[in-house]
């Protein structure tokens, strides 16, 4: 028998950046009829170097430093959106970024946003993610606990991961705050 499937809700956001990144795997990010597994995600916190808010807030990073549950959605190098979950207290500064989505449904909509890539490339970096579920700047601020296309929700898969250190980034590379869904047997 399957659990039920709910909404993840503000509490669960709102607590420390390390607690909620790891029990984010294995949920599932629905965006309108698309949907995918969370596999991956790294936290951030406002005393790390390599967090948009470790000095401080900007108008750039303000959602990060909002109510926890909200999409943070940022441009990169020129060319990627990377989104992130804000976490923690208002005023705090942190969040998990959705690194990586193994897609569930509304797979047409995602390969034509990722044409010519096998489905377990879909989404399998944050910039692809954001590319194959057509998130950018305009969700900014967006709130995955109240919005009625963009939530996440717990369909009662367990939060199995491994640890390791962040990748991508210059500063924190030694902080185990990446987390990765355990295979499936």
């Amino acid at each position: 028998m399957r659990a039920p499937v709910t909404r993840l809700g503000r509490r669960f956001f709102a607590r420390d950046a390390l607690d909620v990144a790891p029990d984010l795997i294995n949920k599932v990010l629905v965006v309108g009829a698309s949907s995918g597994r969370i596999v991956e995600v790294e936290a951030y916190r406002s005393d790390d170097p390599a967090s948009h808010t470790f000095r401080g807030m900007t108008s750039r990073n303000a959602t990060m430093f909002g109510p926890a549950g909200h999409l943070y959605v940022y441009f990169t190098y020129g060319m990627h959106h990377c989104a992130n979950i804000s976490t923690g207290a208002t005023g705090d500064g942190q969040g998990v970024l959705l690194r990586a989505i193994v897609a569930l449904t509304g797979l047409d909509a995602l390969r034509a946003r990722r044409p010519g890539r096998p489905d377990r490339q879909l989404a399998d970096g944050p910039g692809k993610l954001c590319q194959a579920f057509g998130l950018d700047r305009r969700h900014d601020g967006l709130d995955v606990t109240t919005d009625p296309v963009v939530r996440v929700v717990d369909d009662g898969a367990v939060p199995a991961s491994r640890v390791t250190t962040r990748i991508g980034i210059r500063l924190g590379t030694d902080r185990p705050w990446r987390w990765l869904a355990e295979p499936t047997a």
